[in-house]
């Protein structure tokens, strides 16, 4: 594969070896992830048969990625992304080590493989958005969305792999074997990462703490104006397409006629479809952007739900899920990939956890309302309304634009270091920033438009609060200020600005008029001593 590779093509980054092996590693550890869950499914209706344990399980695995996806991007943006996976995958392992025994010994009880597979989702809300995080590591930004389409592959491959071949382990060997058999899959994962060598960073004082940078990455999303339009673009998306996903057993059951095992085949049908979409998925990015591909996968999705309505033959019921998985890969891949090209290394991991939380969020919140609505409007007429939510909603939202992704995000360095009379610690704070401006009456209204645009990098990377006022004794001294909660922290917000934000600051400077370059001076918060207590009466003063 990697022989043919060109340079542009869908496999072009599987020319980097790194790449190429960590793919194939993770491939291998999600083909063991779905064979401990065949098995942990299996078992439980084997313990138990009452539906809340298995519902229990299967909340088991989801819960922790609601409660932990921005944490670990925290997590994955402040440790070395390397050791941080080392360590999750033999959380993981030992997970599996643990199943493993208990069913060897036929001592595995609902409890246990309920609180084992909480230990197992909470591996698997750490790593999302490491995972994620890494891949524009390992490749150049020419084949960053071939590399996010290549990960979204590996996992369809996984998925039309692991199901399949934990079944027939079980059937043939059992839990405990089945359990082994994951087991195995992380130690080759965790042989594969100490292989990669990545390059480590030296000691930095400027190292952020867990609820700094916690609060910066929050910051960082709530000023974002092109992530925010990458999140309302998946949240309409995905809740609108869950639809499919929340009745997909029941259209099986009802509306093919056909049994578990059938169900079965259209989930590999899917996975087989995706595998497709991200083999063709090159191409079609030769012909459509990133908004014509949503846009396609809206269409294809609604009409594959209004398909299904009219009850196809089983036979052709597989086809059109072929058609399901290919669309569903081009829409994941595409906000995936736009989401990648926005992001800064710095806030790359906490970034990807509000995704993938809007995502997980939209997907379960989208299942509960369509399930609600099938229960007034039958399987049916619930597939057509979500067909046409989905279409109409895939034609307003082309006109809400997905960023381009082409602005160049490595850091600029060119803020000059702060003059200071003596060393500052890190922990004195927060800072006034005041930079002075002497901006002609005919430029003011330009100039303030470009400030305002200024003032959105100035929040994202650190401020807290911003604003522009005028001398009025010489209303054309405008002076820009903003505030930030730590030197520290101000400190970092140099290393942040990125190239792309230099153009703005630029654009900014461009309208300046003195002989010199704007003046900056930065101001460190002082506490008042302390009000004297009164004197005692009778006491001279």
């Amino acid at each position: 594969m990697t022989g043919t590779a060109s340079q542009g093509s869908g496999f072009a980054p599987l020319r980097q070896k790194v790449f190429a092996v960590l793919w194939a590693a993770t491939i291998i550890g999600n083909i063991g992830s779905f064979m401990r869950d065949v098995a942990s499914a299996w078992l439980v209706t084997d313990l138990s048969g009452a539906p809340a344990a298995v519902a229990l399980v299967q909340a088991a695995a989801t819960l922790p990625i609601f409660l932990l996806a921005i944490p670990a991007g925290v997590l994955s943006d402040i440790l070395d992304r390397r050791k941080f996976l080392i360590a999750i995958q033999i959380l993981l392992g030992c997970v599996s080590l643990s199943l493993m025994t208990l069913a060897s010994l036929g001592q595995l009880s609902v409890p246990a493989l309920v609180g084992l597979t909480f230990l197992g989702g909470i591996g698997a809300a750490l790593m999302a958005p490491t995972w994620q995080a890494i891949v524009p590591e390992l490749v150049g930004k020419a084949d960053l969305k071939s590399a996010v389409a290549l990960n979204s592959l590996g996992i369809n491959i996984s998925r039309a792999i692991g199901p399949a071949l934990g079944g027939l382990i079980l059937a043939a060997f059992g839990a405990g074997f089945t359990y082994g058999a994951d087991v195995l899959s992380y130690v080759l994962v965790i042989g594969a990462l100490f292989w990669w060598r990545r390059p480590v960073g030296a000691d930095d004082a400027l190292s952020e703490r867990f609820a700094g940078a916690f609060r910066a990455g929050l910051r960082y999303a709530k000023a974002s104006r092109e992530l925010h339009r990458v999140l309302l673009r998946a949240a309409i998306f995905f809740g609108c397409a869950s639809a499919v996903w929340a009745l997909l057993p029941l259209v099986a059951r009802n509306l093919l006629g056909g049994g578990a095992s059938f169900y079965g085949v259209l989930l590999g049908a899917v996975g087989a479809g995706a595998i497709g979409g991200a083999v063709i998925l090159p191409r079609l990015r030769e012909r459509l952007d990133a908004d014509g591909l949503l846009l396609l996968s809206a269409m294809l999705t609604a009409l594959v739900m209004a398909a299904l309505t009219l009850s196809p033959p089983q036979w052709l019921a597989i086809v059109i899920l072929l058609v399901l998985g290919m669309a569903w890969i081009v829409a994941l891949t595409t906000l995936n990939g736009v989401a990648q090209a926005i992001l800064p290394n710095w806030v790359r991991g906490r970034a990807l956890a509000v995704y993938l939380t809007v995502f997980n969020g939209a997907m379960t919140a989208g299942s509960l309302g369509w399930g609600a609505v099938a229960e007034a409007a039958g399987i049916r007429g619930t597939l057509l309304i979500g067909a046409a939510a989905l279409l109409v909603a895939g034609i307003v939202m082309h006109r809400i634009k997905l960023p381009a992704g082409e602005a160049d995000l490595a850091p600029s360095n060119h803020w000059p270091e702060p003059l200071v009379a003596a060393e500052v610690g890190n922990d004195r704070g927060p800072v006034l920033i005041l930079i002075e401006y002497r901006v002609p009456a005919a430029d003011r209204e330009a100039f303030l438009r470009a400030i305002n645009e200024l003032s959105i990098e100035r929040r994202r990377d650190g401020a807290y609060g911003w604003g522009i006022t005028e001398d009025t004794a010489d209303p054309e001294k405008l002076v820009e200020w903003f505030m930030v909660s730590s030197w520290a922290e101000h400190l970092r917000q140099h290393r942040r600005v990125s190239k792309a934000d230099a153009d703005i600051q630029q654009e900014v400077r461009r309208f300046h008029a003195g002989q010199e370059g704007p003046v900056v001076r930065h101001f460190l918060h002082v506490d008042p001593p302390a009000r004297p207590a009164d004197a005692p009466a009778g006491t001279k003063t």
